[in-house]
């Protein structure tokens, strides 16, 4: 059966034809009452890739998220050893995954599928493991960070200080005193030992020992190599952090992960290059990693920055060589970095009615190009799950209807009725 590939170059596609691809859904032919599926689009994850999926409220782009994670799970031994998928869950919806999809046994068929659920690790922040045992809500370990992990930015960022007002300078001094593994409370005492106004150290330490309350915080705090297990899709449930500060402890939390994962796959990368170079033939021990990150526009914003933007925009820059790639999600473009649409070379975009995000795909739409990109939009069926694909590797556009998922999906809105 003939299909489509994207994410792939024409010397990959000579080299390992469909091998190490997803099935993500099937070509759209025609428009309007004429439209039908017909060729599968399998998507390549055998390189690196930035992915950035769109569209409104309710058009499926969470859902296209966790299809990408269950395709990758799906995969052959060979192949998905050599893998690992983080997702960023900041609605708590993806922990569904577990269980299968019944309640569109019948649509699954269609696409000769079958109603499965997925093995994933769901991690929840470790001063929240209570509250959801308390709603019965399923969940494997706890993650927690060391708070010298955090560098000056990251406090006043999570903290909402300027590195250069009072609390940023006496905060500055304060973090310079300390070596090795610290905690809240030794920053608390650093700060109460300063010679600085009486006003601003106890201001700073009360929000520093406040810090406590996020339930991000431990001693020993979680080591990286227990998330980057081949083969594994980890989850990791950012979502009962509200009010003000909400975001930014998930922006500070985010930012921490992916610096480690970049670390990690760095080193991991020179031993692997070491080991090609010297016609070792050893098993890979670090996989390459997949980030879904839902509502990105957080993370990343078009405007400011966030504890997590630095990183997420390095690994845009240079995640290809150490093997990381990242899925960005989000309702609003226009509100994304531009530098996540601009490094971007797979965007899948569901149904768009704001103008303002329609023109932000404009603005990088490339010369293959044959119509503008509202005439691709106005084209798709009014199916939920519909969108236009731009594969930047192979330089075509194609209208697609993403599979239906096998397994449970948490993020359909409630009915009254």
């Amino acid at each position: 059966m003939p299909e489509i590939i994207i994410g792939r170059d024409l010397e990959d596609l000579k080299k390992f034809g469909s091998k190490g691809t997803i099935t993500i859904g099937k070509n759209i032919v025609g428009s309007g009452f004429e439209a039908h599926v017909a060729t599968p689009i399998k998507m390549d994850i055998l390189r690196p890739h930035v992915i950035t999926i769109v569209g409104k409220r309710g058009s499926g782009k969470s859902y296209t998220g966790m299809v990408i994670a269950e395709e990758i799970s799906k995969l052959p031994e060979e192949i998905k050893r050599n893998l690992c998928v983080i997702a960023i869950d900041t609605q708590g919806i993806f922990w569904t995954m577990k269980y299968p999809n019944n309640k569109q046994r019948d649509l699954l068929y269609k696409w000769n599928l079958k109603p499965q659920g997925f093995e994933i690790l769901e991690y929840v922040p470790l001063g929240h493991s209570e509250i959801f045992e308390k709603a019965d809500i399923p969940f494997d370990r706890t993650f927690s960070f060391k708070p010298s992990e955090l560098t000056l930015s990251d406090w006043c960022y999570s903290l909402n200080i300027e590195e250069n007002e009072l609390e940023g300078i006496l905060l500055s001094r304060a973090l310079n005193k300390l070596e090795g593994d610290y905690s809240v409370d030794d920053i608390a005492r650093e700060i109460r030992r300063e010679e600085f106004d009486e006003k601003i150290k106890l201001k700073l330490e009360n929000m520093v020992l406040n810090s406590k309350n996020w339930g991000i915080f431990s001693d020993k705090g979680t080591n990286i190599y227990e998330f980057l297990q081949p083969g594994k899709i980890i989850v990791f449930d950012i979502s009962l952090f509200s009010g003000g500060t909400g975001w930014n402890i998930r922006s500070l939390i985010v930012g921490l992960i992916i610096k480690k994962i970049y670390e990690a796959r760095v080193a991991a990368r020179k031993e692997e290059e070491r080991a090609i170079i010297e016609e070792e033939k050893r098993k890979r021990e670090i996989p390459l990693c997949w980030i879904i990150a839902d509502e990105a526009h957080n993370f990343v914003p078009s405007k400011g920055k966030t504890a997590a933007t630095d990183i997420m925009l390095t690994v845009i820059r240079q995640g290809r060589q150490p093997g990381i790639s990242q899925v960005f999600i989000t309702q609003m473009p226009d509100k994304l970095h531009s530098d996540v649409l601009s490094q971007t070379d797979l965007i899948i975009a569901h149904r768009l009615t704001s103008q303002r995000d329609i023109n932000a795909l404009k603005a990088i739409m490339q010369t293959y190009m044959l119509f503008d990109i509202e005439k691709y939009l106005e084209e798709l069926p009014k199916v939920k799950g519909c969108a236009i694909i731009l594969d930047d590797n192979s330089e075509r556009i194609y209208k697609a209807q993403i599979r239906p998922r096998q397994s449970w999906h948490g993020g359909e809105s409630p009915v009254a009725l």
